[in-house]
């Protein structure tokens, strides 16, 4: 019988034989063989993954099928072409990369939903069924960067792995502003999120939304930076909406621009949640533009903006520093913070480095915050 010793020796040669379990990471260890896979088809993935280089060639997945891509520690993926997701009514998602360590190019080529043939002005409240995400990045560790995902049928990208750089994304489901014969005279459109969050130690950068709901959702997840991003025609950068059970800590929002959003800069929470908390949000260097309802809204009250607050949730030690700028249309409040009690936003909120014009003042209630000017 060959010793551990020699099969590990065998498997750094072939790379045929997987290392063991490493029970640090969420995936199993998978050495990969030096090799190019090539994926024109999902009947191309399996043995594709394989090797530690992948190229995705031009095609269509078929409707109905998820294209799930778990290539070896450290592989590097390539686009070399447009990939287009069939119509089916299904859940989704439509595509998920998972593994360790994964460097992921789009070369600028694009993910495309068809989501126009989806739309329907319910989003994910009824009509068709539409799967979401369109993208779900799902690896620990490593960088995906360079795709332009485009009419996701629902939300857009998904970000569940721990330790990643995302970079030079392209959100555009502007196509689902206008009405169409099936949406009642409303944006087609619908539950169309840039980016949801649920994870740890991420970083998303120079990316562009351009969509019909949140531009950024933190659902969950510590030490997460969103900066140098541009958002437009959505509901702004939102904390949340934050369930029961969830702790959301150290984010950083930095050198953002928003325009023409329903709320530019959203934290909320579900009014019946509790056992959660969310601290040390800190805003800097952010512009906000035609804010179409709020400008700066914090509530405890979700799904409602302005209703019965709850105190399941606790939100400590928001910052807004440096210089943030926003500016709001006539009708709309400048800043509205929505809490259930003082202990359910506890402490006192630096708010110095925010300028809010336009609009209305709203109503501060049960939080205490210092500085700034709205």
């Amino acid at each position: 019988m060959k010793s551990l010793t020699t099969l590990a020796l065998l498997a750094s040669l072939t790379g045929t034989l997987a290392s063991p379990f490493n029970s640090t990471r969420r995936y199993p260890q998978k050495i990969g063989k030096r090799c190019t896979g090539t994926i024109s088809s999902l009947s191309d993935v399996s043995s594709a993954q394989e090797c530690t280089t992948v190229v995705i060639n031009s095609f269509t997945v078929t409707a109905g099928q998820t294209f799930t891509l778990n290539p070896a520690d450290g592989a590097s993926v390539t686009l070399n072409g447009d990939v287009t997701f069939g119509f089916a009514e299904w859940a989704g998602p439509l595509m998920v990369v998972e593994g360790n360590d994964i460097t992921f190019n789009g070369n600028g080529h694009t993910l495309n939903g068809l989501g126009a043939q989806y739309w329907d002005g319910q989003g994910g409240n009824g009509g068709v069924t539409k799967p979401a995400p369109l993208l779900r990045i799902n690896h620990d560790g490593g960088t995906f960067s360079n795709v332009k995902v485009l009419n996701s049928p629902g939300r857009a990208v998904a970000i569940g792995g721990d330790g990643i750089v995302v970079s030079e994304i392209t959100v555009d489901n502007s196509a689902g502003d206008a009405a169409n014969s099936k949406s009642d005279g409303k944006p087609a459109g619908a539950n169309t999120d840039g980016f949801d969050i649920s994870a740890n130690s991420v970083t998303v950068q120079n990316s562009v939304v351009m969509n019909q709901d949140d531009c950024l959702a933190i659902n969950r997840g510590t030490s997460i930076t969103f900066q140098d991003n541009k958002c437009s025609g959505g509901h702004g950068i939102s904390i949340g909406s934050i369930s029961s059970s969830v702790v959301v800590s150290d984010i950083h929002i930095t050198g953002n621009t928003v325009t023409n959003s329903m709320q530019c800069f959203r934290i909320k929470t579900d009014a019946t949640a509790t056992g959660s908390s969310v601290s040390g949000v800190t805003y800097s260097g952010n512009t906000a533009s035609g804010c179409e309802e709020f400008g700066v809204l914090i509530t405890q009250s979700y799904p409602d903006a302005l209703g019965t607050p709850g105190t399941g949730v606790v939100i400590s030690d928001v910052t807004f520093s440096g210089t943030n700028t926003v500016s709001v249309n006539s009708a709309a409040d400048r800043v509205d913070i929505n809490c259930g009690s003082t202990s359910s936003c506890s402490g006192t909120w630096n708010f110095a480095g925010l300028t809010v014009s336009g609009g209305k003042a709203g109503t501060v209630k049960n939080a205490k915050t210092s500085g700034g000017s709205f």
